[in-house]
């Protein structure tokens, strides 16, 4: 079992970018699936997740990203639009056995390995 997160890059402020998470190994569909985020010197952070049809956001990104997912493909993916400075960090994404779309990190048992976006101002 296998996720292996890609996309990433370095673009401008008020940029968009779609990060990609491809699973292998078996089928993520009924399972919960998360985007964390990590900058320099700070903890990894709930960015995204879904879980099904149903998805959930950080305040800080609420309305700017948008997760989803393609189960014919086994990929979940990561639309950010009107990027940030703040915004970066090496994302990460994971896979999680609850029935619930869970914020913390240790929900989440499968983790890919990331990629990094840096959005300069």
């Amino acid at each position: 079992v296998q996720l292996q997160a890609s996309g990433g890059g370095l673009v401008q402020a008020g940029d968009s970018l779609r990060l990609s998470c491809a699973a292998s190994g078996r089928s993520f569909r009924d399972y919960s699936m998360g985007w964390f985020r990590q900058a320099p010197g700070k903890e990894r952070e709930f960015v995204a997740g879904i879980l099904w049809s149903k998805t959930r956001y950080a305040d800080s990104v609420q309305g700017r990203f948008t997760v989803y997912r393609d189960n014919t493909k086994n990929t979940v993916y990561l639309q950010m639009n009107s990027l940030k400075p703040e915004d970066t960090a090496y994302y990460y994404c994971a896979t999680s056995p609850s029935t619930y779309i869970a914020s913390v990190s240790d929900r989440y048992n499968t983790w890919g390995q990331g990629t990094q976006l840096t959005v300069s101002s």
